[in-house]
């Protein structure tokens, strides 16, 4: 049986399992006692099992196994719920996580889950797994035998060498402990190692090894046809290595691992007959077919194609309303009605909630608020709020740098806000909007705010602004120099913050997607970091207007109202010509100025079209000289060689064929 034909059914079912048991996970933390929702965290992981061994990820469906095993002994009260358990059933979910993302990359699932195994095979039963840690050189070799979990594929591996007159060694190197660079020494032991056969697995990883994260001691095993004494010699020359312990003669077959994945095949081959009885159910075929994967691009193929409809439809209704043809005008009404819907159904198959992009930070601030020992509530808001499919896949990132920011740097110490007067748990609020056309994304929290001083200290220190002119800097522009590149105010570097280059990605990748970043702050109250992302190929519906011979479009779901106005009623406050406006003062601006529209010979007209702008509570006078009537058009970038141009999001071509300037009344905002 072909099983590719279900390896896309198979991921997006596991990555809906994944973020079912992280949610729920999330929730048990907070209500231990509940048992329902142990098992709908069980029933989810059964799931998942399942689905791997029918698909034969052997590796995935053995340590779903172990962790359901612990699941089973939490939701029939044989064990209470810790801390610690919490802990590596999390670290289990990630790495389910990880080989997932590994199969959806054409990989074969396979990961190092030797020590998530073992924790979680040491909390079914303590006793029966010593800590390798507190045993003797001596007992290591009886020890290797228990605590060493082989998967299966590594388990036939052995084997076949073995036949081949192959050994297999449980090596345990130390280093020094003034060795300066041990993950280098441990680098120069693996690759004297390789010299002698074929390394099988390492503890830790060798992630974690490679990034110096381990004590003075590892271990790893290793096939070779050498002796005990060629590779104690071997690796003992590696230079500040100062103790090679060689075990052998391990008993594989009693590895407690090789027997969790005899009994995950038993189970597997009686899913796979469940699975193929199912895959002969019509119902089910029927089922699956509703659903299928189209390439983005293939997509944005489609909608240039139908912008190019939408403009030639313009042309067609300014030709029948010209020529009064009543089947023509007809035909034009019908088409517009079919086109009409055409576009929602393409708008939409591009749009996906942000709410996907969200689902993953709760368990990464639970995560990182325990390491950093603060108590943090993440609020959600806007999660419905709709993206273009390209920007979802591009705004993941800088969105986790800006909550570990958040976390990390704004977030005060517990001790610190209760000084304060302030609750305990500090609050993260990440919310998405809709605003004129462009999406709005925040990242606001209620701690210390930007210290504007040491922002500045910083600033001249690495040379970014001078002594001068740091202090002409507005707020703004001072809060704007912690996004340049390798600055940094952490005092000190870990493994959250410190080496400047968070919030430089944030920057760059949110200009790569047309966008921009502001940072307004306040001290002691929180900051607000707010992105804008423009809409970068959309159909919308604007208002066209005239400035003198020029036509402008303003999106519509920006524009308040439509006014006119005396010139004389035109007042100056503080420099700034307003008028009132329902009972507030609103500030003016004059089109024909901000672009330079050259003014013909006609003398100027007493009366004003206002046309009133919102962003947020804020508003706007734009003043036009006529308003010509709302259109839908069709919103293109004006490429690489007009970029940064004041107040224009882009353009759009008419039905008469003029080009029409699209302008984003944000930007008149202060």
């Amino acid at each position: 049986m072909d099983l590719n034909n279900y390896l896309e059914i198979f991921i997006e079912e596991s990555k809906e399992h994944l973020q079912a048991i992280n949610d729920t996970l999330l929730k048990l933390e907070t209500e231990p006692e509940d048992t329902g929702i142990i098992n709908e965290i069980f029933r989810s992981a059964h799931t998942l099992k399942g689905m791997a061994g029918s698909m034969g990820f052997e590796d995935l469906a053995s340590l779903t196994h172990e962790m359901e095993n612990v699941l089973d002994l939490l939701r029939n009260s044989k064990l209470k719920i810790n801390s610690e358990i919490m802990d590596i059933i999390f670290k289990c979910v990630d790495l389910i996580d990880k080989m997932v993302d590994n199969i959806e990359q054409g990989g074969d699932g396979k990961e190092n889950v030797t020590e998530v195994v073992r924790q979680l095979a040491k909390i079914q039963n303590p006793s029966q797994i010593p800590a390798s840690d507190t045993l003797s050189d001596a007992s290591k070799e009886v020890a290797s035998s228990l605590v060493v979990d082989i998967d299966e594929y590594r388990y036939s591996v052995i084997n076949e060498a073995r036949k081949s007159g192959n050994n297999l060694y449980h090596i345990t190197v130390t280093i020094e402990e003034n060795c300066i660079m041990k993950s280098v020494r441990a680098y120069m032991v693996f690759q004297a190692a390789d010299e002698l056969g074929e390394i099988i697995q390492t503890q830790p990883s060798v992630e974690e090894i490679e990034e110096d994260r381990f004590g003075n001691t590892f271990t790893l095993l290793l096939l070779s046809d050498q002796t005990n004494q060629e590779i104690q010699l071997q690796l003992s020359s590696v230079s500040e290595v100062s103790e090679v312990v060689v075990a052998s003669g391990l008993q594989l077959e009693q590895n407690k691992a090789g027997n969790i994945l005899e009994e995950a095949a038993e189970e597997n081959q009686q899913i796979a007959q469940v699975q193929r009885k199912a895959e002969t159910d019509p119902q089910r075929k029927k089922h699956r077919s509703k659903s299928i994967r189209v390439d983005i691009e293939k997509l944005d193929h489609l909608m240039n194609l139908f912008s190019e409809l939408i403009i030639d439809r313009g042309r067609l209704e300014q030709i029948s309303r010209k020529s009064q043809l009543t089947e023509l005008t007809e035909t034009v009404e019908h088409m517009t009605r079919i086109s009409t819907n055409l576009q929602g159904l393409i708008l939409n198959m591009r749009m996906v909630p942000v709410e996907q992009v969200f689902n993953r930070f709760p368990r990464m601030v639970r995560d990182l608020a325990k390491e950093l020992d603060k108590k943090v509530l993440l609020v959600l808001e806007g999660e419905e709020t709709e993206l273009d499919r390209t920007v979802i896949d591009e705004i993941g990132d800088p969105l986790v740098h800006l909550l570990r920011n958040a976390l990390d740097h704004g977030l005060e110490s517990t001790e610190e806000r209760i000084a304060c007067n302030k609750p305990e748990e500090g609050k993260i609020l990440l919310k998405a909007y809709h605003g004129g056309n462009h999406v709005f994304i925040e990242v606001i929290d209620d701690g210390k705010g930007i210290n504007r001083n040491k922002v500045l200290s910083k600033a001249i220190q690495r040379e970014i602004v001078s002594p001068e002119e740091a202090e002409m800097l507005t707020n703004q522009q001072v809060f704007a120099l912690i996004l340049s590149s390798g600055f940094s105010t952490a005092d000190k570097i870990s493994d959250i913050s410190g080496r400047g280059v968070g919030l430089d990605v944030v920057k760059t990748k949110i200009e790569s997607l047309g966008g921009v970043i502001t940072i307004e702050s306040t001290p002691g109250q929180g900051s607000v970091f707010r992105i804008q992302l423009p809409l970068t190929l959309s159909i919308i519906y604007s208002m066209l207007v005239k400035v003198e011979e020029e036509t402008y479009a303003i999106p519509f779901n920006s524009i308040v109202e439509i006014t006119t106005s005396p010139y004389d009623k035109v007042t100056t406050l503080y420099g700034q010509k307003v008028i009132q406006f329902r009972g507030q003062v609103v500030p003016l601006v004059f089109l024909k100025e901000v672009f330079q529209v050259p003014a013909n010979a006609q003398t100027e007209a007493n009366q004003l079209f206002i046309v009133i702008v919102r962003k947020g509570e804020k508003t706007v006078g734009l003043v036009v000289d006529a308003v010509i009537g709302q259109q839908e058009v069709v919103l293109k970038s004006l490429g690489g060689f007009l970029t940064n141009l004041y107040a224009i999001s882009g353009a759009t071509i008419l039905g008469n064929g003029e080009v029409a300037l699209i302008i984003d009344s944000n930007q008149f905002f202060k």
